[in-house]
């Protein structure tokens, strides 16, 4: 199984903002980033799950780790509750970033992802890493 570090970064919220996804076997590593002029700080969270298992197509199972409980909960809880209720929040709001979750939920269909929360800025060297990729990459969009 592969492991997977993402995080999301953005200069302003909205502003220009960068992602940032590390996966590894275990002996290789690789890095990849990304971003957009005028976004948001979740966008780029789940622009980096989003671009991590489109980057890792072939392997059936993921561990992912993330910093991002909007994310993590929102794919282990409140992803089933929205989709039942027509794309609705509990509050019959739309759901906001709608078309990243759609594309997710999809990702995700054809993967077992085992889903591990890690605390930002805690010192943890792949997490570390992610934020600092997300953030240049933020910064050349300024």
């Amino acid at each position: 199984m592969i492991k997977i570090w993402t995080d999301g970064s953005c200069l302003g919220n909205p502003g220009p903002g960068g992602w940032a996804f590390i996966v590894t076997d275990g002996t290789n590593i690789a890095e990849r980033s990304g971003g957009e002029k005028d976004t948001t700080n979740n966008r780029m969270e789940l622009s980096a799950v989003i671009a991590a298992l489109n980057a890792t197509k072939k392997h059936t199972e993921v561990e992912i780790h993330t910093d991002s409980q909007y994310v993590k909960n929102g794919m282990e809880t409140w992803l089933k509750n929205w989709k039942s209720r027509g794309w609705k929040t509990a509050d019959k709001k739309p759901v906001k970033n709608k078309e990243l979750w759609m594309q997710l939920d999809e990702l995700a269909s054809s993967v077992k992802i085992h889903w591990i929360w890690v605390r930002g800025h805690d010192g943890e060297s792949f997490n570390e890493r992610c934020d600092e990729l997300a953030r240049s990459y933020a910064e050349t969009l300024k």
